[in-house]
């Protein structure tokens, strides 16, 4: 564009043209009303749990001040009991944390709210219940897929997907140079950690056994973790598409699948 020397509407246009020519550009797919509303419910509940986990540890650096030091793993319903029973014994302090613990109580309860209006979508959806039989997978990552692919028909292949998602490896590649660097972390970040999110608990805490968690295992072994978590994440995407396209449930064993 910058190469037009006068700029004009005509010339705009035949730039956006030649731009439109390369082929670099395609179009984009814009979400239906339904798949943007449960995306903003599914970014509201998050939000609000963000609140309330800053609020819990600022609560928990301003009495390690005074001494206090609460468990490391605290669920957020126990917190408030937890704290009012140490506050108890410091008058002085629990005039300055009273105010916040009420409105991390407060924020709390509408973080309940919301996701039990994420479960009752989910309940009644018969797309998420069939993607939550993949061990690892919650309503949470069921609903985020679904609200962010939409269409399953925009994409010609499933190993797409996880390109889409950026859980694919960038290359930089010139000559003699060939160096395959880390994920991309293209396209939606939320997506993203709902499914290394679900990798981790099938690799980790799941007790089904399946083909993808023994590939997973085996490679955490010699990759490490993490990296084991990624691949299992790219595949999830891979086959929650296909699932999708397919109609079909989620198969444990190859067995099962023949």
């Amino acid at each position: 564009m910058a190469a037009m020397r006068n700029k004009t509407d005509r010339n705009d246009a035949r730039g956006l043209a030649q731009i439109l020519r390369t082929g670099w550009y395609r179009t984009v797919h814009v979400k239906s009303i339904e798949s943007h509303q449960e995306r903003a419910l599914l970014a509201s509940r998050k939000a609000i749990l963000t609140k309330c986990v800053d609020l819990e540890n600022e609560m928990r650096g301003l009495l390690k001040v005074f001494g206090v030091r609460l468990p490391g793993h605290l669920p957020h319903g126990s917190f408030d009991l937890v704290v009012r029973e140490r506050l108890s014994t410091l008058p002085q302090l629990a005039r300055t944390l009273l105010p916040l613990l009420d409105a991390c109580s407060m924020l709390y309860a509408t973080y309940l709210k919301l996701d039990n209006a994420v479960k009752t979508i989910v309940r009644h959806d018969r797309l998420c219940q069939r993607f939550m039989t993949v061990p690892g997978v919650g309503p949470v990552t069921a609903l985020t897929f679904k609200a962010a692919v939409d269409d399953p028909m925009r994409f010609r292949s499933s190993r797409l997907v996880a390109a889409h998602f950026g859980l694919t490896p960038r290359r930089y590649q010139s000559g003699e140079t060939d160096n395959p660097g880390r994920i991309s972390k293209a396209g939606d970040r939320d997506v993203r950690q709902a499914l290394y999110t679900a990798a981790h608990a099938m690799v980790t805490r799941s007790y089904a056994w399946s083909t993808l968690k023994a590939w997973g295992v085996r490679l955490a072994k010699t990759r490490g973790l993490r990296r084991a978590v990624t691949a299992v994440a790219r595949k999830l995407a891979v086959i929650l598409h296909r699932m999708w396209v397919q109609g079909t449930t989620f198969r444990l064993t190859r067995e099962a699948t023949a």
